[in-house]
């Protein structure tokens, strides 16, 4: 199981908009908005590198609201059991 944090910057007043597109995302297991450097920020769960690069390139980043994307792998086996 792959795990990625996506971090999204999304044009002004586009943030409920593209929150609501996200989640009707498979594989998106969380959705928030977010005040900071970043507008929302996406928990991703899929099965592995391959899907998660296809989620994000063809899906998040294809929404046309949203200005930049950061992604942020989790490393596993670095938890705290």
């Amino acid at each position: 199981m792959t795990i990625a944090y996506v971090l999204v910057n999304v044009t002004l007043g586009k943030e409920e908009e593209v929150i609501q597109d996200i989640q009707e995302i498979a594989g998106v297991t969380a959705v928030d908005g977010v005040f900071g450097a970043y507008d929302i920020l996406v928990r991703v769960e899929v099965d592995d590198v391959t899907l998660l690069r296809d989620l994000i390139t063809s899906k998040i980043r294809k929404i046309s609201t949203i200005r930049s994307t950061l992604v942020l792998i989790v490393v596993e086996g670095q938890d705290d059991e």
